[in-house]
């Protein structure tokens, strides 16, 4: 086993006491998903505290597990690494992580865009050395640190995603990350609810900037109204760099010409121009492509190399993924985007359903967009326009979504349900061979389930069509 954390590491990282000397190859926080030789943190959240599953850690063969009491029951020689406080303990493993690590480091952070923009850098950067980025969407106070106490010395880069919906959270996540490279992707009215105005949430994507390394790069978005107040936030001595369809942004995109399998986008970067196919439709995602160019462009690398390296880049599961749905008498498509949701990207997803218009209808399947506060009603009747002019018909799920089905007309009501289990198999049933059929919602809408019932729909009505 190469071990990621020896024993003297982990105490000195930590400042914890070992029962019994142990290394680890890995760090988790999931007994479920725990693999051999991993160390495993022992989280106390407010649904379950990770000291219940320590015995089941070890049973699966963790190397040890990071804990803050000895859990009842376990042997007396388990391997277990004491500490006061297990997420401040995984917090100081990110921080003498990044400490000891050589690799240039890229965070992101933004109202929308921050995983794609992620995948898009972790893309571009293997193919110029070994490259470490969070797993999924790890962007919390404890998703941050894992992505670094998971990061290897030698890796050549590092891509961080921290998000927030409290004002607050980034600063101190952005303090461990102490990025070479900060990216803004956007500033809209996502968690406006908790974070009271956009000019807020401006400030707190802002605090990113702070951390940035002497010298670093700021990669912010020119077509934001809130650009100046982004730009008085970079530490003077780090360079700054916009991104944008604006003719002054340094990174400008040119054309984003969709198709119905991708996009042909022009752009340019250092003063070169830049060609490059996504297999993914919508200007949003050009503009994802473009901040994950130019941030790779200050970590060193060729604009053209970066972009030969994007060729492909499809949508990614929950963010606008493209599935066929097979059905009797032919096929429709899934754009899954289930994974979350606010105005801005509920927007751009309705101009990629209106660009995939065929022989069947463009169905739009809308789930609650959540912690708006006391915007929330308007900014869902606000999506009217945008749901007219791109789809066919409408199905729509909870109390919030309710005031744009009201609001939609006759013709674009397909079905409304208070809940997105109750709505998926109404979903289900009325799509049709042909149809392009957008899925949306915030988490907590639970869009999932309606995703789930279109792929049961593929798996029996697909075997229907095979063997009819």
């Amino acid at each position: 086993m190469n071990a990621l954390w020896s024993a003297s590491a982990l105490t000195a990282a930590t400042g914890g006491r070992m029962t019994i000397p142990f290394s680890a190859a890995r760090v988790s926080i999931d007994s479920r998903t725990l693999r051999p030789s991993d160390l495993f943190v022992a989280l106390a959240g407010e649904r379950s505290d990770g000291h219940a599953y320590v015995a089941d850690a070890l049973n699966r063969e963790a190397a040890g597990a990071m804990v803050s009491r000895i859990p009842p029951g376990l042997s007396e020689n388990a391997p277990l690494l004491l500490v006061s406080d297990t997420l401040a303990g995984l917090a100081r493993l990110g921080a003498f992580a990044r400490a000891r690590a050589g690799a240039r480091v890229a965070a992101v952070t933004g109202s929308v865009g921050k995983t794609t923009t992620k995948e898009m850098m972790r893309r571009i950067l293997s193919a110029s050395g070994p490259t470490h980025a969070a797993r999924a969407s790890y962007n919390n106070q404890w998703g941050v640190p894992l992505t670094l106490a998971e990061l290897p010395p030698d890796a050549a880069f590092a891509v961080l995603e921290i998000g927030t919906n409290h004002a607050g959270e980034i600063a101190p996540l952005a303090a461990l990350a102490r990025p070479h490279v900060a990216i803004i992707t956007a500033v809209a009215n996502a968690h406006i609810g908790h974070l009271g105005s956009l000019e807020a949430i401006a400030d707190e994507k802002a605090a990113l900037l702070a951390a940035l390394e002497p010298g670093g790069t700021a990669i912010l978005p020119a077509d934001s109204p809130f650009l100046p107040r982004l730009e008085v936030r970079v530490p003077p001595g780090c360079r700054i760099v916009t991104f944008g369809a604006d003719p002054r942004a340094e990174a400008r995109l040119i054309a984003a010409v969709a198709d119905g399998n991708g996009s042909e986008v022009t752009a340019r970067l250092s003063g070169e121009t830049i060609h490059f196919r996504l297999a993914a439709v919508g200007q949003h995602m050009a503009l994802d492509a473009l901040a994950a160019l130019a941030a790779s462009a200050a970590l060193g690398l060729s604009p053209h190399d970066a972009a030969d390296s994007l060729a492909g880049f499809a949508a990614l599961a929950g963010r606008g993924a493209r599935t066929a749905i097979p059905l009797p008498g032919g096929e429709a498509i899934l754009l899954d985007e289930s994974y979350n949701a606010s105005p801005a990207s509920v927007s751009a997803a309705l101009a990629v359903l209106a660009l995939n218009g065929g022989e069947g209808r463009r169905v739009a399947v809308l789930g609650d967009m959540l912690e708006l506060g006391e915007a929330a009603a308007s900014e869902h009747e606000g999506l009217a326009p945008a749901l007219a002019q791109s789809a066919d018909l409408l199905f729509a799920c909870g109390p919030l979504m309710r005031h744009l089905f009201d609001l939609a007309p006759a013709r674009l009501r397909g079905g409304y349900a208070t809940d997105a289990e109750t709505l998926a198999p109404m979903v289900a049933a009325a799509v049709a061979p042909g149809d392009v059929v957008l899925v949306k919602g915030s988490l907590g809408s639970r869009m999932r389930h309606v995703v789930a019932a279109l792929a049961e729909a593929r798996r029996t009505r697909g075997h229907e069509r095979d063997h009819g």
